[in-house]
């Protein structure tokens, strides 16, 4: 039995992908064991995997905060800091004993770069690491550095040799400051399982003692940087998207809607932002009657759809049933969700939040496939003055379907279990 654990944090966009890989790895023969969230158990179950609750469920985050779930949400998405000091590092001794006796059988961890725990269990434990990268700007290349909020001081587009000569600066200092504000908490945990001081001035990176490298995306959103390691490879979307776990279709009233009248808006926040959105559905639906237009609203809960007239309210669908059928999809910025949006080939007005949304929303328009709209500035006049443009501009939808067929072959769950699997068999040839 070839047993290969995959490790990941966050929403339902950081599990997603992994779900994806690890079905494929399981159809190559592979017994793949998921650890994850304790709220992540359940859905990952239902698709059939195993799964083991290693991290912190997000109701015991939000009780450590003194939080309710959604005061919890927003202070999260008002601070990437909390994120870090809340959210992933007051877990990292308890989930690295549960992940350190889990792959205490297995070939490989797969992880992602946010599991801080999972490049100290393989380094204890001598075992291959795969990191997986679901976000172009987490590459940290000064080539092709983070647009984010995050990231002020870094230089973009025109690059030049001064521009990445910078760049390379302001990560040394981020990654000294990161080291000085969390290297004594890493290390107290590498302590506990026998190994030396490392600090934290590379807690952000893909870890360079890594096996693989792998960019889960599509190169259309992020081309392989030219100082990338010779052992990353961007291997595509690896999507997912069932919400329960299991196959659903559509649900009924959605299919009933989409039949009933020319195609829709979306909008959507995705796993996370859904659950402190503010006032952005009730803008969504001003915007759609400034438009003349039907629309769906993806508002997360289990509640039964409802229709408003032209507005049809949904918990959720999948993204790659419903945004075929959708004229404009307006989201957050979430990588899967964006990943689903370009793979159709549909305009999009992108409203990022937090974090790796707003550099999300930057590519897209780089790309040419959208706009964006800073969520404090997601005002009804503004977004219907974007969406029409989208609308009736026909280079944006000409642009998004020319990205969509580029994207067409692309396979990113296919490809990561394939990459993985040759390069454990070159490793294990290797060591005879």
């Amino acid at each position: 039995m070839r047993k290969i654990v995959l490790t990941t944090a966050g929403t339902f966009g950081d599990l997603h992908p992994f779900i994806a890989i690890a079905l494929a790895l399981r159809e190559r023969g592979i017994t793949p064991v998921l650890a994850v969230p304790e709220d992540h158990v359940q859905k990952c179950t239902q698709a059939g995997l195993e799964a083991v609750g290693v991290l912190t469920s997000f109701a015991e985050i939000c009780a450590g905060m003194g939080l309710g779930h959604e005061d919890a949400v927003r202070r999260i998405m008002s601070d990437q800091r909390i994120m870090l000091e809340r959210v992933l590092l007051p877990g990292l001794s308890k989930c690295t004993v549960a992940l350190d006796a889990l792959v205490a059988d297995a070939e490989a961890i797969v992880a992602s770069i946010f599991v801080f725990a999972a490049p100290i269990v393989a380094e204890k434990r001598r075992l291959p690491l795969v990191s997986v990268i679901l976000q172009p700007m987490a590459m940290l290349s000064p080539y092709d550095p983070p647009r984010t909020l995050d990231f002020w001081m870094m230089l973009g587009a025109p690059m030049t040799g001064i521009g990445v000569a910078w760049n390379r600066f302001a990560f040394g200092a981020l990654r000294r400051l990161v080291d000085r504000l969390y290297g004594k908490r890493i290390d107290r945990v590498r302590f506990e399982h026998g190994l030396p001081a490392g600090g934290a001035a590379h807690l952000l990176d893909p870890p360079p003692t890594a096996l693989l490298r792998l960019g889960c995306y599509s190169p259309q959103l992020g081309a392989l940087p030219p100082d990338a390691t010779q052992t990353t490879r961007i291997v595509g979307f690896p999507l997912f998207d069932q919400g329960s776990g299991g196959k659903d279709p559509l649900h009924p009233a959605i299919v009933a809607f989409l039949e009933a009248g020319p195609a829709p808006l979306v909008f959507t926040l995705g796993s996370f932002a859904v659950n402190g959105p503010g006032r952005f559905y009730e803008k969504a639906s001003d915007v759609a009657k400034a438009l003349h237009m039907r629309a769906i609203l993806l508002v997360g809960g289990t509640d039964e759809p409802s229709i408003d007239g032209d507005i049809l309210r949904v918990g959720y669908a999948q993204h790659s049933l419903l945004f075929p059928h959708v004229a404009v999809i307006i989201q957050h910025g979430g990588v899967g969700t964006t990943g689903q949006a370009l793979r159709v080939g549909k305009p999009q007005l992108v409203v990022p939040h937090m974090g790796d949304q707003y550099d999300h929303a930057y590519r897209v328009m780089r790309m040419g496939t959208g706009l964006r709209l800073k969520a404090r500035h997601f005002t009804v006049r503004r977004a219907t003055r974007l969406i029409a443009r989208l609308l009736h501009s026909p280079t944006y939808r000409e642009t998004a379907e020319r990205v969509a067929a580029a994207m067409a072959d692309e396979n990113g769950a296919d490809t990561a279990a394939d990459t993985i699997l040759v390069a454990l068999d070159a490793l294990a040839a290797s060591r005879g």
